[in-house]
């Protein structure tokens, strides 16, 4: 994976012991800059106002991947500040070389630790390829959610009044999700649903651009031709 910057955005002021930042002071891009100077350098405190900066974002991509069946045991709150500790420990070693932009390692980070819980959760039952992908020569991470994903996609163009609909459209895009492979629903989440460019998919995923992109435009293609007229009112 190649090199990249740390990241560029807004950051809040945070709480170094759990992550958890309050959004209530926007810095522009020199003053996040400064903020991860600043835990390179050993401050926890910027450190975990960085990481509260992209908690949002974090939160939301761990919705995407929580299997509704350890609702109840654990929720996003504790796969992130779980994750938060690990990040702690590591960031010495990934500040001194940084083979990867910040929110990128942040986001793998928070995959792994996910697929650990799910792993201790649901024992064998993690068994079901659809869970995991493999990923950069072996490795495992967690798969987007067909369900989690067909509810956000089938949210971002019915009304929420228009319940019978939204509910019809969401069985539709589950199943239209659920006949592509894993790794082509994470592409989808991860560009359709987490904005990343195709960069960053390719960074996140151990795959060329190229590769990246076609199965981006294969599984749109793909979702397209299984949902026929739907897709028109569809944003892909």
């Amino acid at each position: 994976m190649g090199k990249g910057n740390a990241g560029k955005g807004n950051a809040g002021n945070g709480n170094a012991g759990n992550g958890n930042a309050a959004h209530d002071k926007t810095l522009d891009p020199g003053q996040l800059d400064q903020l991860i100077l600043r835990a390179r350098g050993g401050d926890s405190d910027a450190l975990g106002a960085v990481y509260g900066h992209y908690r949002p974002r974090l939160e939301h991509m761990v919705r995407l991947r929580m299997d509704r069946r350890l609702t109840g045991r654990f929720d996003a709150s504790d796969v992130l500040q779980e994750t938060f500790l690990e990040v702690t420990r590591r960031f010495p070693k990934y500040a001194k070389d940084p083979q990867m932009p910040l929110f990128l390692w942040l986001h793998y980070l928070t995959g792994q630790r996910l697929l650990q819980l799910h792993r201790q959760h649901l024992g064998a039952q993690m068994r079901d390829a659809s869970l995991e992908i493999s990923i950069d020569g072996g490795r495992a991470a967690m798969a987007a959610s067909s369900l989690c994903l067909a509810e956000q996609l089938a949210g971002s163009f019915t009304s929420p009044s228009q319940v019978a609909i939204r509910e019809e459209t969401r069985n539709q895009i589950e199943e239209s999700l659920n006949a592509l492979a894993p790794i082509d629903r994470e592409v989808i989440a991860l560009r359709h649903l987490e904005q990343f460019s195709n960069d960053d998919v390719a960074a996140l995923l151990g795959l060329s651009k190229a590769a990246a992109s076609n199965r981006y435009i294969r599984a749109l293609r793909r979702m397209k031709e299984q949902l026929g007229d739907l897709s028109s009112s569809t944003t892909f």
